[in-house]
């Protein structure tokens, strides 16, 4: 039945001139405002709404995920942007960059966070 809907993924933010500035500025995106919130949007024709919550409390897992070539080369180009990476211990330990590397699967991601404190990552694809 919904297979030929079409989708889109949201999430709440506590300043939507700070999430425009931090998504647009830093982040790279084109930004769209609307009555209700702000558009992503994404590589892929892919949109991500935005909108404002004055009790927002951010998640405690990623809400959006950035597919990259190099996950090295987006951490060092977003941290000269002034972003700070999240670094974890146990077993998803990250090395000294914030990056975590599977390398039995080829895998690399890293953490950081919006101004709101919601949960993002870069990761290889």
């Amino acid at each position: 039945m919904l297979k030929h809907s079409g989708a889109f993924s949201s999430f709440s933010v506590n300043d939507l001139q700070q999430a425009k500035q931090f998504y647009q500025d830093k982040v790279g995106l084109e930004v769209s405002e609307t009555p209700e919130g702000l558009e992503l949007q994404v590589n892929g024709g892919n949109k991500i709404f935005l909108y404002p919550k004055p009790d927002h409390e951010p998640a405690t897992f990623t809400v959006l995920n950035f597919i990259v070539d190099n996950v090295d080369d987006a951490v060092e180009q977003l941290t000269q942007k002034g972003i700070r990476f999240q670094h974890y211990e146990g077993e998803i330990g990250t090395d000294e960059k914030g990056i975590f590397r599977d390398k039995e699967r080829g895998m690399a991601i890293a953490w950081f966070t919006d101004p709101s404190g919601n949960i993002l990552s870069v990761l290889h694809g």
